[in-house]
This record gives structure tokens, sequence and C-alpha cells, in this order.
């Protein structure tokens, strides 16, 4: 991709190929349509995708990524095809559904960098960044909020994780578009979410946890993200002030390496323990929460 490739396009390799159909496995609830055959198909879709990053900029890059983006639609489709079905909009299920959308804005950021076009006026360091954001923080992140907070009930911090995370990569996507001071105030939003799913984690780890292996992974995990949100959090302060903060090179190889191996890949290795072992269960979606 560019100068941040030794560490985007394998954590974005990841996220494509293992994150993604490794969280929609753990999704609950009602089925859409076609939802079974996305799940199974996922890894064979997004394999152009992962393609993609590894050729240089190009007319069949491009083309590949074209094909990863199709594959992300359908998914965000699956969003209002659950909503209908669920007809809840509570925390949990709202968390969810961002989960659900995020890979789209990562699959069109995609296309957009491999055909090295400034989609919106970004610059092609920015696009490249914005893929594996929508893979961890946008999908990832968001999914673990939606399991925890439907497996610890509808509280104050279950729901303020189940919030703030999807509110929070909402409005880092909408600093794109104004300025460095409503990208930080998005990171000060995220970063609260992420913190509530650190805390939520490690309350997990004592209550449901009785392997080691699930307890460390859930440690891990919640430890990880405490620091690379706080890495987020300084990097948009300087942003924003111009203090002194690190380089995007520093945080692709601290912040996003972080985020996806410390975080999303232990929190979802541990959550598919748990679903295995049966001490995972979500509490049933009510039907009828939508105003008619």
């Amino acid at each position: 991709m560019t100068a941040l490739s030794a560490f985007v396009i394998p954590v974005v390799t990841l996220g494509m190929l293992w994150v993604v159909p490794t969280g929609l496995g753990l999704v609950e609830g009602p089925r859409p349509p076609g939802w079974d055959l996305l799940r199974r198909a996922w890894p064979l879709l997004a394999l152009p995708g992962a393609v993609s990053l590894w050729l240089p900029r190009s007319d069949t890059a491009t083309a590949l990524a074209a094909c990863y983006a199709l594959a992300t639609l359908a998914l965000a489709l699956q969003a209002p095809a659950r909503l209908a079905l669920t007809t809840s909009l509570r925390p949990g299920e709202i968390a969810v559904l961002t989960a659900l959308v995020s890979p789209s804005v990562a699959g069109l950021a995609l296309v957009a960098e491999r055909a090295a076009y400034p989609l919106f006026g970004f610059d092609l360091d920015l696009l490249a960044l914005t893929v594996p954001h929508f893979h961890f923080a946008g999908f990832a992140a968001a999914l673990v909020a939606g399991l925890l907070c439907r497996t610890s009930g509808d509280g104050a911090l279950a729901s303020t994780a189940a919030l703030s995370v999807p509110a929070g990569t909402l409005l880092v996507l909408i600093g794109y578009f104004v300025d460095d001071w409503a990208e930080l105030a998005g990171a000060a939003v995220l970063t609260a979410g992420m913190a509530a799913v650190a805390v939520l984690t490690l309350r997990e780890r004592r209550a449901l946890a009785t392997g080691p292996a699930t307890r460390t992974l859930l440690a891990v995990s919640a430890l990880v993200l405490v620091a690379t949100m706080a890495l987020a959090l300084w990097w948009a302060l300087g942003e924003a002030t111009g203090i002194p903060h690190p380089t995007l090179t520093w945080m692709a190889a601290t912040h996003g390496v972080g985020n996806a191996l410390g975080f999303a890949v232990c929190a979802l290795l541990a959550q598919r323990r748990l679903h295995a072992t049966g001490h995972h269960r979500p509490a049933p979606l009510p039907r009828t929460e939508l105003p008619a």
C-alpha cells in the first residue's frame, strides 16, 4: 500500500479473512435470508480483497478490491434485514448492527486507495488506515461490545459500551470531514466505550471464564485495549492541539497491531471458547421495540 504497508497489510488481511467470519459466527438471534451462506462463504468472498492488498496499485488491484467491496455491501444489507426481524434498538443490538455495516466503509476506502483515488480529498495514507479502522474498531470492537452487553444485561456500563463504540467510530469518521477537534471528540467517545468494554471483559473473565486459556485471552484483550486507546487519544489530541504525538507509522505499529492482535483476536478467541463451552448465553432479543 504505502510506507505503512509493513504493518497495515498483514493486519487488514487478518481482519478480512479471520476476524470478520469469526465474528459473524458469534452473532446470535434471527438470521435474515442469505445470512448462513454469506457467513460460510466469507473467507472466499474476502480473498480478492486480501490479494489486492499485496499488489501494486493498479486496475487489477482495484478490480479485486471492488469484489471485496461488493461482499461488504451484501453484509451491510444484512443489517436492515436483521432489524426488520428483531424490531429491536437495544444498545447491544445497535452495536451488532454497526458491526455488520462497518466493513462496507472499509471496502469503499480500499477501492479508492487501490485505485490511487483521493476519495473525498483524503490522502492515500488516511484511506489505507481507514480500512483496518473499520475492520477492528468498526466491526470487531462493536461486535464484542454487543456480545458483552447482551450477556451483562442492559446496565449502565454495558449500555455505555454498546452505544459509545458505534458512536465514537461514527464521530471519528465525521471528524475526517470536519476538523481535528471533531476527530478528537470522536476519539474521546470511542475511548470511553472501549474502556467500558475492557471493564466488562474483566468482569466476564471473573464470572464466566473457567479455563486458564480463556481467562488469559480475556485479560490480555482488556489490558491491551486500555493501552492502545490511550495511544489513540494521545494521537488525536496531538493532531488537534499540536502537542508532540506519535506519527502515523508509529501508531500503525503500536495502536493498530495491538488492537488487531492483542484486543480483537484475543477477544474473539475468548468469546468463541465461551460459546463452545456453553458459558456464553445471550438473552433473547425482544421483537417489538421499534415504534409502530
